[in-house]
């Protein structure tokens, strides 16, 4: 991912002739919507237009208010929200489309001389945004069914034969990136690191960027999440995933693979017990926060500043942004 220049390299000069945008990532519960709207009303306290962006792959389905928790009315306090509720659930929105929709976005706020202000914990989506995606031509449709049509283990030993690079990074079990690597290499007669290396369209280079990611204390946010999946169903979550199993959508498209929906669905079934629902919804629910805590605590850039929050204000936080 895109890193920015250190304030004591001459490129900083340039940086600060770039547009800005500031980016408050890190995984569920962690408290990023709130920060969000804090540095929203910091700046429109300084004369600053400023608009939150959506950076969730959860939040831009408006099937999904409640169990995504994407803000509320009064939790946005005023403040300009954007690409929250977009997609409608039978649309699937990728990295690629959200990022095209985002860059826009982005424009605009800067033609008006306003601050974006990013907010989530879909890391691929970030990623997609600042360094660009890899330029892989479209996959044959005969191609693409016989790749989808076979059963793991042989698709991995395909994979082993003829993209070994892939197959050494992924597990032998992710089925879905297996797929994917397969059916590229076949499709395009170049294995998927070469269209990798390749990647374009990002925005990185062309903005001054303010990173912060929130990585509280592990046990204070898993309690959170445990409070965040009954609070949802509190708020109506199950009549939420009714109304989303009513349309009767492919069971593979992302909202339905939603954290959350298959634990409620099957308990709308009658298959589980409400304990049991709640516990696999908080447990995936956990398991989800975690990875994404993992991901973020590693891949973005070291001098990305990291926080637990505590007692920091956002004059600390955005220091440079605000002043």
């Amino acid at each position: 991912m895109s890193t920015r220049e250190s304030p004591s390299n001459i490129a900083d000069v340039i940086s600060s002739e770039r547009p800005p945008v500031a980016l408050i990532a890190g995984p569920t519960a962690s408290g990023k919507s709130d920060l969000a709207v804090e540095l929203a009303l910091a700046l429109g306290k300084r004369g600053r237009k400023a608009a939150v962006i959506n950076t969730d792959s959860a939040q831009v389905y408006r099937d999904l208010q409640v169990l995504s928790a994407r803000p509320s009315e009064d939790e946005m306090r005023g403040t300009d929200h954007r690409l929250f509720g977009t997609w409608d659930g039978a649309q699937p929105c990728s990295a690629g489309n959200w990022a095209e929709a985002a860059k826009r976005e982005i424009a605009a706020l800067h033609r008006e001389g306003g601050v974006p202000i990013l907010v989530g914990g879909t890391g691929l989506y970030l990623r997609t945004l600042l360094d660009g995606i890899a330029p892989i031509p479209e996959i044959d449709t005969e191609i693409r069914a016989e790749v989808r049509a076979l059963p793991q283990s042989e698709a991995r030993r395909f994979l082993l034969d003829e993209d070994p690079f892939a197959a050494g990074k992924l597990a032998p079990a992710d089925n879905s990136r297996t797929a994917r690597a397969l059916e590229v290499v076949r499709s395009t007669g170049k294995p998927l690191h070469h269209w990798q290396q390749r990647q374009v369209g990002g925005i990185g280079d062309a903005i001054d960027l303010h990173p912060l990611i929130l990585l509280p204390d592990r046990s204070v946010l898993y309690d959170r999440c445990d409070r965040r999946f009954t609070a949802m169903l509190e708020a109506g979550a199950a009549a939420e995933v009714e109304a989303l199993v009513a349309r009767n959508l492919d069971p593979a498209l992302p909202v339905m693979r939603a954290i959350g929906v298959r634990e409620i669905a099957a308990w709308l079934r009658n298959d589980v017990s409400e304990e049991a629902m709640i516990a696999a919804g908080q447990l995936a629910t956990r398991q989800y926060s975690k990875r994404q805590y993992t991901w973020f605590r590693n891949q973005p850039p070291e001098d990305w500043p990291r926080t637990m929050l505590d007692n920091d204000s956002i004059d600390t936080l955005f220091a440079r942004l605000l002043h």
